[in-house]
């Protein structure tokens, strides 16, 4: 319900914004699903396209694009991620 399209995975992103969106994640305590993009070249640019993002990594609620790590990073730090996961029953 949770989905993370990152470069790498949960225990070894390979990049920093990808870092800190799992950290904000596991400090949440949600589950998430990870998709590295680094395993697929038509992944990574078909995700950039479906979402209209530039950037990687790209975070997913029951399907709807929430944002990259700027967006998350922000909503986590003003409550309003916690705040959406529990609307979503996913806390």
């Amino acid at each position: 319900e949770i989905c993370l399209f990152m470069k790498g995975v949960k225990e070894a992103p390979q990049c920093g914004f990808s870092m800190a969106v799992v950290n904000i994640l596991k400090h949440l305590n949600v589950n998430f699903e990870v998709i590295n993009v680094l395993e697929n070249e038509e992944i990574r640019k078909g995700i950039k396209t479906y979402s209209d993002w530039p950037t990687i990594p790209q975070v997913y609620v029951k399907g709807e694009f929430i944002g990259g790590c700027d967006i998350v990073k922000e909503m986590f730090e003003k409550g309003e991620l916690k705040e959406l996961l529990k609307s979503k029953n996913l806390i």
